[in-house]
């Protein structure tokens, strides 16, 4: 059986079915059958009620796998002049939310590493702020100028209309991610 299965309903269907596929075999020990099972005295079998523990264990742990109702990522929206950020600011200061910007690059290679973390890292965050993103090559440099960028990737928290913290990610992506989950903590 494999682990991955291209949806939810073939894991289940394949773990539902070889639970009923595999029957209860006998231990034939000294001529005569015995189950070798334990009763805890109150009239059912230790060993089976252990069974139905793990099979409902590991399928909470696959619902938990396949958990469908959220998404798995939330793809970033680029911000392309000064007047889009402006738009996306005020909407983000009438919800009182804040906002994560990523600056970044097409050439920067660390950059294309960081987007699809941070694109999982929206979807953990789907309901309480949302994530965009700057190509600094295809955006006016008053842009550029305006959130003050000194290296490629800078993700900045922006909150109220005022950028409130920033991570510099020049180093391997696990641990800016870990940067940027912490500045969300402080500030959501």
């Amino acid at each position: 059986m494999s682990i991955l299965s291209p949806n939810s309903h073939l894991l289940y269907r394949e773990l539902h079915h070889r639970d009923l596929q595999q029957p209860q075999q006998p231990n034939w020990s000294n001529g005569c059958c015995s189950n070798l099972t334990k009763t805890c005295g109150f009239g059912f079998d230790r060993i089976k009620f252990d069974q139905s523990k793990r099979i409902v264990k590991r399928d909470c742990k696959a619902a938990a796998f396949w958990d469908l109702s959220r998404p798995a990522f939330v793809e970033m929206e680029p911000i392309t002049d000064s007047d889009h950020l402006d738009i996306i600011l005020e909407k983000a200061k009438q919800a009182s939310q804040p906002i994560l910007i990523d600056w970044m690059a097409t050439w920067c290679r660390k950059c294309i590493y960081l987007k699809p973390k941070l694109e999982k890292l929206a979807a953990e965050y789907d309901t309480k702020l949302k994530i965009y993103y700057v190509d600094v090559n295809k955006v006016p440099q008053t842009l550029v100028k305006r959130g003050k960028i000194s290296k490629m990737p800078t993700i900045q928290l922006w909150k109220d209309g005022e950028m409130k913290a920033e991570v510099i990610g020049g180093h391997k992506a696990w641990l800016v991610i870990e940067e940027v989950r912490e500045m969300i903590k402080n500030f959501v």
